[in-house]
């Protein structure tokens, strides 16, 4: 497939999960490529992995002032950008007594207040036409008890959606986003589930099954492309029907 030839993109957390699944798949599209990542051990593994293809840099999403400087570093590598793909983000699950200022501002700057800032950044860099696309979550949807503060940084990933495209149509700019379901992706181990925590998180999903990476990668090459040329301000949810319920 060559449906991202010549085009130029940049994925924020790009370097695990959705994120480095999505860069495999623009590089097969024929994709230029640069990713983001923080932790020292998973950049060197997405180097690894993706050879010299692609272009990965240390970037921290909830600084504003590293924004700029990405967009730098990416006009400088890549020229313009046809493509953003902002997937970087944390997850922090607690009850809302366990919240305090300081976690919550972490979730804000990382999963929102960055990704709004980016985009002001690389807004001189962005060709006409371009795509952005935004990864938010389900969590955005649904009442999930934990989930109160990343559901609703995510939420505000939605709104995003729909209030950028429509300053930027006009600009060439289209904006979309794509919220995931459960995917089986590195964060799991990071939030310490157990089996039965697993079982649990499958029970209520029709499909039977949590995602894949490629499954929402696939979802993020489509918007990205030209085939989605039509497909503006949208929110695709993939989430084998978890949110219908």
């Amino acid at each position: 497939m060559s449906r991202l030839e010549g085009k130029r993109a940049l994925i924020t957390g790009g370097t695990s999960g959705i994120g480095l699944e999505t860069a495999r798949q623009f590089l097969a599209e024929g994709a230029r490529v640069a990713i983001t990542g923080i932790n020292p051990a998973t950049i060197a593994s997405a180097r690894a992995d993706l050879g010299g293809d692609a272009l990965v840099i240390r970037s921290d999403a909830g600084n504003v002032a590293a924004q700029a400087t990405l967009a730098e570093a990416v006009r400088e590598a890549l020229g313009n950008l046809d493509i953003l793909v902002i997937n970087a983000g944390i997850a922090d699950f607690k009850p809302i007594e366990q919240w305090d200022e300081r976690a919550f501002d972490r979730s804000v700057a990382i999963n929102l207040k960055g990704p709004f800032f980016l985009v002001q950044a690389v807004l001189p860099i962005l060709a006409n036409p371009a795509s952005i696309v935004l990864t938010t979550s389900i969590q955005a949807r649904i009442g999930m008890p934990s989930a109160s503060i990343y559901a609703a940084t995510k939420a505000g990933l939605v709104s995003l959606a729909r209030t950028l495209s429509g300053e930027l149509l006009s600009r060439g700019i289209r904006v979309n986003a794509v919220s995931p379901g459960p995917t089986r992706t590195p964060i799991f181990d990071k939030l310490g589930l157990t089996a039965a925590d697993l079982e649990a998180m499958v029970a209520p999903i029709p499909a039977g099954r949590f995602g894949s990476p490629r499954e929402i990668a696939q979802a993020i090459v489509f918007l990205a492309s030209d085939e989605a040329a039509f497909t503006v301000e949208s929110e695709f949810v993939v989430d084998g029907g978890m949110s219908n319920l």
